[in-house]
């Protein structure tokens, strides 16, 4: 009796899947990240400059505030990348614990830095352009009190896989407290609209048009695009060098 050949998508499905999963090898994706960092850096430097161009000479004076609201061009996107990088470092953490991929630990831990810059960038930023619309470099309102503690978090994490010699408990570790934080990221998001604050609502929003003219906005999207741009790059040369300080790739011998 002959047997039944195999269906085309049968047969194609374990193949896509392979090719999906190979680089999920630290030895695959270790020469692809070095391919990759250098154009998402250098997408980093166009987006930037365009970002920087029309934020601050083509965009207009902001009738109430003058020119102190250029401030948001760099304030907005690392605002947004704080609590995006989060989002992310904490999927990758999900996906070591579920499925224990080495890797999405690496990546969780490359990304953390990154995390931490920006929310910094967007606290210091913030307090710039608070001082002179609010008249005070800090105020306990819940969105600052949440960016701050978003912060800390990254911190945590940072120094609790730091205070663990052994890697495979540090990832895990690291990976519960970065779930348990993901609650603070919808804290600070709707802030705003649960409590009374200082801190102005969203100009853009996926729901209704955005508030500002539109080479604000393109300003604004352009600098996101460009931190989006260093956080891939940076991420990337980073992880390369967790995987050779762990060993998991040779230290010689490697051409990218």
């Amino acid at each position: 009796m002959t047997q039944p050949l195999p269906s085309l998508h049968t047969a194609a499905a374990p193949r896509a899947r392979s090719a999906w999963t190979a680089y999920a090898a630290p030895v695959r994706f270790y020469p692809l990240a070095g391919r990759m960092a250098p154009w998402f850096f250098a997408a980093a430097v166009v987006f930037a400059l365009a970002g920087l161009y029309v934020g601050f000479a083509v965009a207009p004076t902001d009738a109430q505030q003058g020119e102190v609201y250029r401030i948001i061009f760099i304030h907005v996107p690392a605002a947004w990348m704080s609590m995006f990088i989060y989002l992310v470092m904490a999927g990758y953490c999900a996906l070591a614990l579920v499925l224990r991929t080495r890797l999405s630990s690496m990546m969780a831990s490359a990304l953390a830095p990154t995390g931490a810059l920006f929310t910094a960038l967007a606290l210091w930023t913030g307090a710039l352009w608070g001082q002179p619309t609010w008249g005070t470099w800090w105020v306990w309102d819940a969105r600052l009190t949440s960016e701050l503690l978003l912060l800390f978090l990254y911190l945590g994490f940072i120094a609790l896989e730091s205070a663990i010699d052994e890697p495979r408990r540090a990832e895990r570790a690291c990976a519960v407290l970065a779930l348990v934080g993901v609650v603070n990221i919808p804290v600070i998001y709707f802030s705003v609209q649960w409590w009374n604050t200082l801190h102005q609502g969203a100009s853009v929003s996926l729901t209704a048009a955005p508030s500002m003219a539109i080479t604000m906005l393109a300003g604004m999207l352009l600098m996101t695009l460009a931190c989006w741009m260093y956080t891939i790059a940076v991420a990337l040369v980073r992880v390369r060098c967790i995987l050779r300080e762990r060993g998991e790739v040779p230290l010689t011998g490697e051409t990218s």
